[in-house]
């Protein structure tokens, strides 16, 4: 023990932990420095020490592996070891919630302590000798090393004496069986012969002489696992993985070395069937009713042979579908529609809806009804599985894929006929319906069957019970949704109005309520179903045509009815939120829907509506009290009707400029409202909520751009939080806010370059508001440049581009900006780095004019992009 008789124990163990501590805290980012701070001192630990620390940890296990006393100090090794292995070599951390941890790639300068045979040894050597926690932390070392990328090593023969290695040590763990009764070391175990496979090719395993006792001790562990799926169902998975990959690979196996997997996978795949029937038999023990237990044990039993039959179709996606294939697809699918025809009969079926095994079988029946339409159903498909549609006719008389489609058809119905409170159930089989319908020929072929045509003509919930769940509203947008599209594929105004008529009357309902009886539960219930109805019918429309049907049928006979519901409701958020979403679907003028005629107002009549709704809601909801739950009655509904405003601004289906031209109050009062609900809203409560913050700062976006006097024209005290917002906007994580805020910026910055900077409109009341703003507040464009250089040069930005569009309108707004800028920049620099820096800062400018142009623009782009590489290199 010569180390040891150098330093006292007590000093070996605190170097060790503070070492341990040192690799943490290289882990952790600190929050208070630039993230490209921490990735540089990562990077110079990683290059000058990290393979020093992992070299100590080595010696130390060597020279701790047979001292039985210093198992405190092992563990500080052990610990230390793994710190190493887990270091994030690339600034890609790994997602250890995933098994596909990726390769790791350590450095070149480990190639000669990697290949070394002695370095993995160590690892399993301390796993047969320790107990956790330092035996499974052995093992977790063991699954990095056997991560390591393919390229470190010298050669093949240095790779493949690595992978022996391996399997020599993991087939003797299983053939003495070494600790596996710990959890902890039988999870890390199973993770191990995972990436063996993830890493290297089942060409490579069988090549390996102990190929043939590894795999059969490999397929015996598996069996046994499963047989033991109460104590190892979360490492199974692991399993599971590893047989899934080699088989995967037999097709691409270019070796004379027999793979084995013939004889082990069919013995496998029996095993981890019986596994689940005898996981849900256990279960049924303790039901109180044998009848119930027994219904219970075969719906959970068919539940999980359709799982598997599912993923056995879900299979030939991904691989070539021969004929044999085909029929025992047939075979196994037709067992499947066999069940269907009489799962949903019988004297006690209605009760079995309330079962939650019931419903369990319900949702395998729709998960393989999803692959069986991926890969059978289409006309594509239909030629190509003549062999699968043969045998299916044989045994059940489904000759085609058109009468496949009609008993899923019929599924969806009767499930929705059926279930009134399990939303899972409903929601996966809306899911279903949706997916059929999306696609063009699937959905003619959808409009041919009686099933579907009895939807879309009775869906009330006198038909679909359903629909009068409160807890199902959710389920009612993507139920009309679907229907909607089905709808639309056929040109019919009066398919259309028949379709509408069930709405109709509920509109009627609600115009002719008094408003004595206008807050009852009943007109609630009937709102929110309404407004959820309405939004799906609307998402389904995609075209002029279409659109116009909506919009025809609501205006102007109905939308005085939002406006009266938001004066009786704002102070209930389930009602308000389905209305403002509805109407934020009304006016987004996805694939150019909105396009009226040259002749025809109603663009400026939409609007004119959505100014109604926007100053309604915004007047009332501003003057009640806060709530306890603010995001709840308030920032949610805000967010909803900025949204609202900006999609209609934005959506260029109306001139703003008549608004003014014939004194109309629609566009200023609703600009005006919803600044108000904007600025009433704490910045770090905009900032602390996403959706709050995408509606606030894509406002601010199309009002810079778009609106600008709007903005200039405000109280200088408004204007400045506006724009200080922006800069807070400007170093979101969320790239899209980023981006959003630059461009307003951008928007800024331009409107004084042009206006009052090139002294085109100094006079104009806009420019003298902007003059006013930035005398009070002369360092507030300052602060932004600043931000943004920043967050380009020291941050690693998605949206560069982005960033540099505002730089450059910020640069040409004053020289003396730029100047100051540049001065901090180059003094918060280390003295020998400034020289460097001040250059970097000339060739910025180089060949850039004093325009705003977009191929002025891209130059600076550019020399930004070459500024920042020089700089980072630095």
């Amino acid at each position: 023990m010569k180390f040891l008789n150098q330093v006292t124990v007590e000093h070996f163990y605190i170097g060790l932990k503070i070492l341990n501590q040192l690799i943490a805290e290289m882990h952790q980012a600190n929050p208070g420095l630039p993230l490209t701070h921490h990735r540089k001192t990562a990077c110079s630990f990683r290059d000058l020490a990290l393979l020093q620390v992992f070299q100590i940890s080595l010696t130390s296990l060597r020279q701790l592996q047979n001292d039985a006393s210093g198992e405190k100090l092992q563990e500080q090794a052990i610990g230390l070891a793994l710190k190493c292995l887990s270091f994030d070599f690339v600034g890609t951390s790994l997602d250890e919630s995933s098994e596909d941890i990726g390769t790791i790639q350590i450095p070149s300068s480990w190639r000669a302590i990697v290949e070394d045979v002695k370095t993995v040894q160590i690892f399993f050597d301390y796993y047969a000798i320790t107990k956790p926690p330092i035996s499974s932390e052995s093992l977790e070392c063991l699954v990095r090393l056997a991560s390591v990328r393919r390229s470190l090593f010298s050669g093949e023969t240095e790779r493949s004496k690595y992978l022996i290695s391996f399997m020599r040590g993991t087939r003797d763990i299983l053939q003495y069986q070494q600790g596996l009764g710990q959890h902890e070391n039988y999870h890390e175990y199973c993770r191990l012969l995972g990436r063996l496979k993830t890493n290297y090719q089942l060409s490579e395993l069988v090549n390996v002489e102990i190929y043939g006792d590894w795999i059969r001790l490999v397929a015996e562990f598996t069996m046994k696992s499963l047989e033991s799926w109460q104590w190892a169902s979360g490492s199974v998975y692991y399993l599971l993985g590893l047989w899934s990959r080699l088989v995967s690979s037999v097709a691409y196996l270019k070796s004379d070395c027999p793979s084995l997997l013939d004889d082990y996978v069919p013995q496998i795949t029996e095993s981890y069937i019986k596994s689940r029937f005898d996981s849900v038999q256990n279960a049924g023990r303790f039901s109180t009713s044998k009848t119930s237990s027994d219904l219970t044990c075969v719906e959970g039993q068919l539940t999980w042979l359709i799982h598997i039959i599912g993923g056995i179709i879900r299979g030939r996606q991904s691989s070539s579908t021969s004929e044999i294939h085909e029929v025992i697809d047939g075979d196994l699918a037709a067992r499947v529609f066999q069940l269907i025809q009489v799962m949903d009969s019988g004297v006690h079926i209605e009760a079995r809806y309330n079962e939650r095994s019931k419903q369990r079988l319900d949702l395998a029946i729709l998960i393989f009804f999803q692959n069986f339409r991926r890969v059978y159903v289409g006309d594509q498909a239909m030629h190509s599985s003549k062999q699968l549609y043969l045998r299916l006719g044989e045994l059940v008389g489904l000759q085609d894929h058109v009468v496949v489609l009609n008993i899923i058809v019929q599924k969806i119905a009767t499930n929705l006929k059926r279930y009134r409170q399990s939303d899972e159930v409903i929601g996966e089989t809306l899911a279903l319906f949706q997916e059929l319908a999306a696609g063009y020929m699937s959905g003619k072929m959808l409009l041919k069957l009686d099933a579907v045509n009895f939807i879309l003509g009775h869906h009330t919930k006198d038909f679909f019970p359903f629909l009068d769940e409160f807890g199902s509203t959710r389920n009612r947008t993507l139920f009309y949704f679907t229907l909607g599209r089905l709808l639309f594929m056929e040109d019919s105004p009066s398919k259309f109005k028949a379709f509408v008529a069930p709405l109709q009357k509920v509109f009627m309902m609600l115009e002719e309520m008094a408003d004595s009886g206008f807050r009852s539960n009943e007109v609630k219930c009937a709102i929110i179903g309404l407004m959820r109805d309405l939004r799906g019918l609307t998402m389904a429309t995609n075209s002029r045509r279409t659109y116009g049907l909506v919009f025809d049928w609501l205006y102007p006979t109905h939308v005085s009815l939002f406006v009266r519901i938001i004066q009786r409701w704002t102070d209930t958020p389930e009602v308000m939120t389905p209305l403002l979403k509805f109407m934020a679907e009304f006016v987004l003028n996805k694939t150019q829907r909105l396009a009226f005629d040259s002749s025809s107002p109603n663009g400026i009549l939409l609007f004119r509506e959505v100014s109604k709704v926007i100053v309604a809601y915004g007047t009332i909801i501003l003057s009640q009290p806060v709530s306890a739950d603010p995001y709840t009655y308030l920032y949610k509904g805000i967010w909803i009707t900025l949204t609202i405003l900006t999609r209609a601004l934005a959506g260029n289906y109306v001139n703003f400029g008549v608004f003014e031209l014939y004194g109309d109050q629609a566009l200023s009062s609703a600009l005006e409202i919803a600044l108000k609900m904007s600025l009433a809203i704490p910045l770090v409560d905009v900032l602390a909520f996403r959706k709050l913050a995408r509606a606030y700062f894509g406002l601010l976006e199309v009002l810079c751009h778009n609106h600008t006097a709007v903005i200039v024209n405000l109280e200088t005290e408004a204007f400045a939080h506006i724009v200080g917002s922006l800069e807070f906007g400007l170093k979101s994580l969320d790239v899209s806010i980023s981006s959003q805020c630059a461009s307003a910026v951008d928007s800024l910055a331009g409107f004084y370059f042009s206006k009052i900077t090139t002294g085109e409109s100094r006079a104009s009341t806009e420019a003298v508001n902007m003059t006013r703003h930035l005398s009070q507040c002369p360092n507030i464009f300052l602060e932004i440049l600043k931000t943004l250089f920043e967050l380009v040069l020291l941050e690693d930005c998605a949206n560069q581009w982005s960033l540099s569009r505002p730089m450059l309108s910020l640069i040409l707004i004053s020289e003396q900006i730029y100047s100051n800028l540049r001065a901090q920049l180059l003094s918060s620099q280390p003295s020998d780095q400034q020289h460097r820096l001040a250059e970097c800062f000339d060739k910025l400018m180089a060949d850039v004019a004093r325009t705003i142009e977009p191929k002025n623009r891209d130059k600076f782009t550019q020399n930004l992009t070459v500024f920042r590489h020089e700089f980072r290199a630095t």
